[in-house]
C-alpha cells in the first residue's frame, strides 16, 4: 500500500522551507554563537542565550560544549506554555537542555495542515532563552532528510490504533524523526508531553524495542483556565470554535468522575457530553472516544481494572484536536 505521508522535498511546502531557512539566518545573525550558557541582556532581564544549531556539524559542536547529562525536548515549534513546561522539566532532570524545532513532513498526511502549520521561529527562540535552554537545534528539511528516506521506522500494530487509524502513517513519520533526533542529539533524557499519550507510548515502545540508550519522560498536560489542552493548533480556532472544542476536556472529566462505576460508565459519561457538542454550532465531529490500556492502546473490556487512558479526538471546522486523561479503574470490592 503506498504511503500517505509527505515526502521530503516535494509539494507546495517549499515556500515554507525557504521562509523557515530565512528566519534561521536572521536569528543566527542576531544571536551570539559562543557556547551554551552565555548570559545576555534581553527585555530588561538576564537570560541564557542558547546556541542555535542549524546543521549536523553545528549541533555536534554545540553538543560537545555541554557538560553532564543532556535532556532533549523535541518540538515542531509554535511554542506555548505546554512546551515551556517541558523545557522546565528537562532542566530539572539534566545539566543542559536542547530543544529541537522542526516541522516534520513525514508525519503529515496529504490533506493535513503541514503548509499552514504555525511557524514562529523568532518567538520560539525567545521562549527557549527565557526557559534556559542551552541549545536550539533548528534544522532545515534538507538537513534532516538529505534525500527521500528509503529506511524508516514502522510503528507496528499500535501505530494503526486510535489516532493511527484516523491518521494512517502518522506514527511511522513521527517515530522516524524522533529516532533521528535521538541519534543526532544523543541525549540522556528526552521529555514529551502526556497530552499526546499515544505518541508517548509509541516512543517508549520504540526505545525499548530498539535498545535506544535514553530515558523517556512524560510531563503532565498543561491546560488553559477553561480546561482546553494547550496545543499549537488552538490558534486556528475562532471564538465559536473554541466554545465547541471545550466539550473535549469536559467529556474527559465527566468520564473520570464515573471511574468508580467501571469502564462502560466512563465511556458513557464522556459520550453524553460529546453528543451534545455534535449538535452545537459549529458542531464537533468526533473522530474517536476510547478507553485504553496506556501501554498498548488496546481498548479495555468491561471487567478491566488498573491504569487506563480516556482519549478523545475530534474536529471543529478544519482543526483536528486531541486530548486525554489518565484514570484508575478498580474492582467492585474497591468501589
Amino acid at each position: 500500500m503506498p504511503s500517505t505521508r509527505r515526502t521530503p522535498g516535494a509539494g507546495p511546502s517549499a515556500a515554507n522551507d525557504r521562509r523557515t531557512t530565512d528566519e534561521h539566518r536572521r536569528a543566527l545573525s542576531s544571536t551570539e554563537q559562543d557556547r551554551p550558557g552565555r548570559i545576555s541582556e534581553r527585555a530588561g532581564g538576564r537570560v541564557v542565550t542558547p546556541v542555535i544549531a542549524a546543521t549536523r556539524e553545528e549541533l555536534a559542536a554545540a553538543r560537545a560544549g555541554t557538560e553532564g547529562a543532556l535532556a532533549l525536548v523535541p518540538t515542531m515549534g509554535a511554542l506555548h506554555e505546554g512546551h515551556r513546561s517541558l523545557i522546565r522539566e528537562a532542566r530539572r532532570r539534566a545539566d543542559a537542555v536542547a530543544v529541537s524545532i522542526f516541522v516534520n513532513p513525514l508525519q503529515f498526511g496529504p490533506n493535513e495542515d503541514f503548509d499552514r502549520y504555525p511557524r514562529t521561529f523568532e518567538a520560539d527562540l525567545e521562549a527557549c532563552a527565557a526557559e534556559g535552554a542551552d541549545i536550539v537545534f533548528a534544522p532545515s528539511r534538507e538537513v534532516m532528510y538529505p534525500g527521500e528516506p528509503e529506511v524508516t521506522v514502522k510503528s507496528g500494530p499500535m501505530g494503526e490504533r486510535v489516532e493511527g487509524a484516523a491518521r494512517p502513517g502518522h506514527f511511522d513519520g513521527m517515530l522516524t524523526v524522533v529516532l533521528k533526533l535521538l541519534n543526532l542529539v544523543r541525549p540522556d533524557v528526552a521529555v514529551f508531553g502526556q497530552k499526546d499519550a499515544q505518541q508517548l507510548a509509541m516512543i517508549r515502545r520504540m526505545v525499548a524495542d530498539l535498545n535506544v540508550p535514553v530515558e523517556i519522560v512524560g510531563a503532565p498536560t498543561v491546560r488553559e483556565q477553561d480546561g482546553l489542552a494547550l496545543s499549537s493548533r488552538n490558534r486556528y480556532l475562532s471564538e465559536d470554535d473554541r466554545r465547541t472544542a471545550l466539550a473535549l476536556s469536559r467529556a474527559l472529566y465527566a468520564g473520570v468522575d464515573a471511574a468508580d462505576e467501571g469502564p462502560d460508565a466512563v465511556v458513557a459519561a464522556a459520550a453524553t457530553v460529546l453528543d451534545k457538542a455534535a449538535a452545537a454550532d459549529p458542531p464537533l465531529e468526533l473522530d474517536y472516544l476510547v478507553l485504553v490500556d496506556p501501554s498498548t492502546f488496546l481498548q479495555v473490556t468491561t471487567g478491566y481494572t488498573g491504569p487506563a487512558v480516556l482519549a478523545v479526538a475530534g474536529r471543529v471546522g478544519t482543526t483536528h484536536l486531541i486530548d486525554n486523561l489518565p484514570l484508575q479503574l478498580v474492582t467492585p470490592k474497591e468501589r
